[in-house]
């Protein structure tokens, strides 16, 4: 060991593996330098015998931030989900060691956000299953998961997904929103029930997705090519419009004389409260930028009608009624609403009472009898059986009178 000083600066210098190390310690101080040799000796005699140099257990709320960082090629939604789950596990887990965290912790932060308090209500089951699918992100970066995944379960989930809208709930709906202060909420409301459109396929609709035939300034006609959506099979598929549809857009679109095809149908904008008699007035209006989100005014115009639905409820509500209706094919469901898999479509169709109803009448008024019939599933099988007196489903007795013979469904079935 070897320490001298250069002007007011503390060096040290000596033999490492037949090479000179000769470094500045940039402190005035012998003590520090001394130490500064050593672990710089230390330093050189793992390198060389190949110990692996032990990392920096980071706190919790660092070591979210790196998990979130690796996650900058997902949708901005998925990502935006991602933040808003972390948020809440750094106020319980920020200030703590990340090889802190335990199953018990684990039980603790699930106890508490299915708790309510006063100032915010409780979470929901999935809720929570989200945030703990972000803290397992954030601890198998570190290979501290698995110690403690079997005594970490998931919350049941409520898999129903909405319901859909009756037609007394949905009038109160639109008569609301026509008396709301924004003139965008009312051709939102019809959009979405009558297309089945999700929110952000909706509000990313320009002008050019759709084709409309006009007559006297009045859309007669149109459809809707939907130009992204969440899935491959919904983005492109191309949705008619309803006369209300259409009635509602020939009003919405007097309002952007100015539009082009690569402008925004539902663009931002604000509202205001013009003159004395203080009506809405719609300015600022940024046709290159979609709006914001509606949902708040959604959510005012349930609570003025009484009801309470979720904005994907209008969803449900579009497929629901075209799967009560059976002439309407699956396969034409799929291709207006983006369905990919016939489990995807019986999770969404809300059949009412009433249909299930017909269908049970559908059999008692001997809806299956004539396709029987037809495959010839009765006692003679054909035609050839039945003799020229029409008796061929007629047994004779010894003496007694003729009896009619009855099919067994049990063994004639078709299907058996």
């Amino acid at each position: 060991m070897s320490l001298y000083k250069r002007g007011d600066v503390w060096w040290y210098k000596f033999w490492f593996n037949g090479q000179l190390i000769r470094e500045s310690s940039k402190s005035d101080s012998k003590t520090v330098a001394k130490d500064a040799e050593r672990a710089r000796r230390r330093e050189l005699e793992q390198a060389y015998n190949r110990i692996p140099k032990r990392e920096r257990v980071p706190l919790f709320s660092h070591a979210a931030d790196v998990w979130l960082a690796n996650k900058a090629g997902l949708a901005p939604k998925s990502k935006e989900r991602y933040e808003q789950c972390v948020s809440h596990l750094k106020e319980e887990f920020g200030k703590a060691l990340v090889c802190d965290v335990d199953a018990n912790d684990i039980a603790e932060y699930r106890r508490k956000r299915l708790q309510p308090s006063p100032d915010k209500r409780a979470a929901s089951n999935r809720t929570v299953n989200y945030e703990i699918g972000a803290l397992r992100g954030v601890l198998r970066q570190f290979g501290l998961w698995g110690p403690i995944a079997d005594r970490v379960k998931a919350l049941p989930e409520r898999h129903e997904v909405g319901r859909a809208m009756t037609v007394h709930d949905e009038t109160k709906i639109l008569a609301a929103a026509a008396g709301s202060r924004s003139p965008a909420l009312l051709p939102l409301i019809v959009i979405s029930i009558d297309t089945g459109m999700r929110l952000g396929e909706t509000q990313s609709l320009r002008h050019k997705d759709l084709r409309l035939i006009w007559n006297d300034g009045v859309i007669q006609r149109g459809e809707i090519t939907v130009p992204k959506s969440k899935t491959a099979a919904g983005t492109g598929r191309v949705i008619p419009l309803s006369r209300r549809v259409c009635a509602c857009l020939s009003l919405w679109l007097e309002r952007f004389a100015d539009a082009v095809p690569d402008s925004f149908l539902f663009p931002a904008h604000k509202i205001g409260l013009a003159g004395n008699s203080r009506i809405p007035a719609v300015y600022a209006i940024d046709l290159g930028k979609p709006m914001g989100s509606w949902r708040k005014a959604w959510r005012i115009a349930c609570n003025a009608a009484g009801a309470r639905y979720r904005p994907h409820d209008m969803r449900h509500t579009f497929i629901s009624r075209l799967a009560e209706n059976p002439n309407v094919s699956e396969q034409t469901i799929k291709a207006l609403a983006g369905h990919v898999s016939r489990q995807m479509l019986e999770r969404y169709s809300h059949i009412r009472s009433q249909a299930k109803q017909a269908a049970i009448q559908a059999l008692e008024h001997g809806a299956i009898e004539p396709n029987l019939q037809a495959t010839g599933h009765r006692i003679g099988h054909s035609d050839a059986s039945t003799g020229s007196a029409g008796n061929a489903n007629s047994l004779k007795t010894n003496g007694g009178p003729a009896r009619i013979r009855t099919w067994d469904q049990r063994i004639m079935s078709p299907l058996l």
